[in-house]
């Protein structure tokens, strides 16, 4: 089986020219990243050290967390969105190693492991999450640092994410998210904490009406970004 089904890879296909428009249907990620990134560079060191991107679409995360002595890979299932990335790197002179393939087939061939995995924003298309977080673990390696993001499943995050953004304000296409995928923090750590993962830091990414931007929270109501560590072999 794969990571993520086929209608959830034709949504970002169909829309995959826009990745790095930050007006166009991925401005929420834009939008984003800036959490992300700080979180993930705040509790971790990436220096010397490898990194895979599980669903990297167009490479939005990937080229901000490049730096000469960070080896990164970034993979995805859909073709669209991994040739916009490989394109849009090369106009920034970046090295980042992006392929389109399955989390699942590149486990099958190739045995490279890596230091650190970020899985932004991906949980809640796929059909089996638990599935998905047993390959991200196989993928890496002991003592590793793994980054898990997504959206809470409550009453205010059905109402911002699917009802704001995808019918009122339109910054999202209508159909992007599916309410019944969302995870619960609860749920969802009780899932890392059962495949042998630690957890080390949970934040809400939380949304500002008047300035417009997203922030880290310690209220996780909406999406919210989680820091764990392999342990085991």
């Amino acid at each position: 089986m794969m990571n993520v089904d086929d209608k959830e890879v034709q949504k970002f296909d169909d829309i995959s020219y826009s990745w790095w428009d930050p007006e166009g249907p991925f401005k929420p990620l834009h939008m984003l990243n800036p959490v992300r990134i700080n979180f993930i560079k705040k509790n971790i060191d990436l220096e010397n050290k490898s990194l895979i991107d599980v669903g990297c679409g167009g490479g939005l995360l990937c080229e901000n967390l490049t730096s000469k002595n960070t080896k990164i890979k970034g993979i995805d299932m859909s073709n669209e969105a991994i040739e916009i990335a490989k394109a849009h790197q090369s106009l920034n002179n970046l090295n980042i190693d992006y392929q389109k393939i399955s989390l699942e087939e590149l486990i099958k061939e190739s045995k490279k492991k890596y230091d650190v995995l970020t899985c932004l924003e991906l949980i809640e298309h796929v059909p089996d999450p638990e599935k998905l977080i047993q390959d991200c673990i196989k993928i890496t390696k002991k003592n590793s640092e793994l980054f898990f993001s997504t959206l809470n499943r409550n009453l205010i995050s059905y109402l911002v994410s699917i009802i704001g953004a995808e019918y009122i304000f339109n910054i999202l296409p209508r159909g992007t998210h599916d309410y019944k995928n969302f995870i619960k923090p609860s749920e969802f750590c009780s899932l890392l904490r059962k495949n042998s993962l630690e957890i080390k830091n949970i934040k809400g990414i939380n949304y500002n009406i008047l300035n417009k931007s997203f922030y880290e929270s310690s209220t996780p109501n909406i999406n919210y970004i989680i820091y764990c560590k392999k342990n085991n072999d």
